[in-house]
């Protein structure tokens, strides 16, 4: 053996022999160990949820609740992209879930989306590549006007809810609120208001349609847009840029619990 590398491997020897007689027990994870949850339960949706089509997420104490989820809306939550960026087979929409899964209590949404992830490569088998798109986005800004919403109390938690004619939300950063209202408007929306707080408010969409026009579909762009800068002082401002695509190439049903 080289000089150089025999005095390397006395190096480790006497490192370890020093921590075995101080008793300490030093475990060195491996690099491709991949983030997973200890015990994740998939079975078809039990009942849509009103008023949702991404279905209902929930995530809290080291438990992911989802109900009636597609696996387009497991891969919008694991990655934190907006549906519309997100392309591939019919697989991704075709079926609904309920998924329950649980890890240490203690883990944080960043973790538990990573897990997500994992989840997702084990029992759906997914696997995409990325593209770059031209395509039409939407950047959240304050009105000229103001702001009007309400900052939250602290220690509330996140919620928001939908309604036949409106919206109700608690506690939302505005990054979390365009994340929501991405797949209404079927484009990426940024958030640029430069808040940085929580805030409630109630959106109601009803004065911003046309009633007499009952056989006319309203366009969703014209009515967000009309009711954020009318109940919220936010305003939707329009244009094209690239964006990164995720594309599916492979997904399958679960496998079995």
């Amino acid at each position: 053996m080289p000089r150089n590398t025999l005095a390397s491997e006395i190096g480790k020897r006497a490192v370890v022999s020093a921590l075995l007689t101080l008793g300490i027990l030093v475990v060195v994870k491996p690099a491709s160990a991949q983030a997973a949850f200890d015990v994740a339960v998939i079975r078809p949706s039990s009942g849509e949820v009103k008023f949702e089509r991404n279905g209902k997420t929930e995530a809290a104490f080291g438990t992911l609740k989802m109900h009636d989820v597609t696996i387009s809306s497991c891969i919008q939550w694991a990655y934190g992209k907006p549906q519309v960026l997100i392309t591939g087979p019919a697989a991704l929409t075709g079926a609904r879930y309920d998924i329950t899964a649980k890890t240490d209590p203690h883990a944080t949404k960043e973790q538990m989306q990573e897990m997500l992830r994992t989840l997702l490569r084990e029992r759906f088998k997914l696997a995409f590549h990325a593209e770059k798109k031209e395509m039409r986005v939407y950047t959240l800004t304050v009105a000229k006007s103001g702001i009007k919403m309400k900052p939250s109390a602290p220690g509330v938690e996140m919620h928001h809810e939908n309604s036949a004619t409106g919206m109700v939300a608690q506690a939302i950063t505005m990054q979390e609120l365009a994340d929501y209202l991405s797949d209404p408007l079927d484009a990426p929306l940024t958030d640029n208001t430069g808040l940085t707080g929580r805030y409630d408010f109630i959106i109601d969409f009803t004065p911003y349609v046309n009633m007499e026009q009952s056989d006319v579909r309203p366009d969703p762009a014209a009515v967000l847009k009309s009711a954020l800068r009318g109940d919220l002082g936010l305003d939707l401002v329009q244009g094209k840029a690239v964006v990164d695509v995720m594309v599916v190439d492979h997904v399958e049903a679960p496998s079995e619990n």
